[in-house]
């Protein structure tokens, strides 16, 4: 039960982190979702550098992956969003800024999830 309030905890705050970086990135002119792509980004990096840590000597404990890796990161970065705003992109024949935002997402996302790792080792 305390880890599913920790999870809680830690989504609420990585939601309402991720609302307030999209509400002041997000580009209204252009349509391109800075924001979106920074939470993620982000959300890569912190989350390499929380299993990382939790994977190295257990130097953080279950109830903090908990809170911060499934909580605030999963909270904190979004699929559904990326989703939206790859779908309004194609929709709007924006193609070139579909597949940067797509490609880049998933590329740097994975770079900065290993990235993370990388620096706690």
């Amino acid at each position: 039960m305390k880890q599913i309030l920790l999870v809680f905890i830690g989504g609420g705050t990585g939601s309402i982190a991720r609302y307030l970086i999209s509400k002041y990135l997000n580009s209204t002119a252009t349509g391109i979702p800075y924001g979106t792509f920074t939470a993620n980004i982000l959300g890569s990096l912190l989350i390499g550098i929380i299993l990382g840590l939790a994977l190295k000597n257990n130097a953080i404990s279950q109830n903090a992956v908990a809170l911060l890796a499934t909580g605030f990161c999963g909270g904190f970065t979004t699929f559904s969003t990326f989703a939206y705003e790859n779908h309004m992109l194609l929709k709007s024949g924006d193609f070139i800024t579909f597949f940067a935002y797509t490609i880049g997402s998933f590329v740097i996302g994975f770079l900065f999830v290993f990235l993370g790792m990388f620096l706690v080792k």
